[in-house]
This record gives C-alpha cells, sequence and structure tokens, in this order.
C-alpha cells in the first residue's frame, strides 16, 4: 500500500521528533510496517468506534490514526495517546 501524509501529520511529526528524537526509528519501523503488513501483530491496529478511522501503536504512548481508501493510506494525526483520540 501507498502512504500519503496530511498536512497534519507531517507537522505533528515534525513536532514530536524536534521534541524527541528516539522516535525517529520508531516511527520510521511503524510506517514501514504498515506498507507491508498492516495485520502486523506489533501494530495493534484497531478501528475506532463510529467512523472510518484506525489507529497504530508506535509505543505505549504514540499513536498513528489512519484511514485506508483503496489501496492507500491517508495519514492523519500521530500524537499521544490522549491528544489524537
Amino acid at each position: 500500500m501507498k502512504t500519503v501524509s496530511t498536512k497534519k501529520f507531517t507537522r505533528q511529526l515534525d513536532g514530536l521528533l524536534r521534541g524527541n528524537k528516539k522516535y525517529s526509528e520508531k516511527v520510521i519501523k511503524v510506517l514501514c510496517l504498515m506498507d507491508f503488513d498492516l495485520k502486523h501483530p506489533s501494530l495493534r491496529i484497531h478501528k475506532l468506534k463510529g467512523v472510518d478511522v484506525y489507529s497504530a501503536s508506535v509505543d505505549m504512548k504514540i499513536r498513528i490514526l489512519f484511514m485506508i481508501d483503496g489501496d492507500k493510506i491517508h495519514l492523519l494525526e500521530i500524537g499521544n495517546h490522549d491528544e489524537v483520540y
């Protein structure tokens, strides 16, 4: 699948990485896994109630919210669990 990021996602990712460089490798790993195997158990993907939005875990704190449209993954938001839900 092909990933497409929104401006909001890019802005949030820049802020996350600027504040904490340790997330750089973790985010890259998660995005690569999403490209190749959305069913990989380490992603802990689940659908949010009431909307066609899914959540993937970067770690126990950071989440990526995304939508699936055909063969594209639209990256919507990234951040702390409490911020993006």
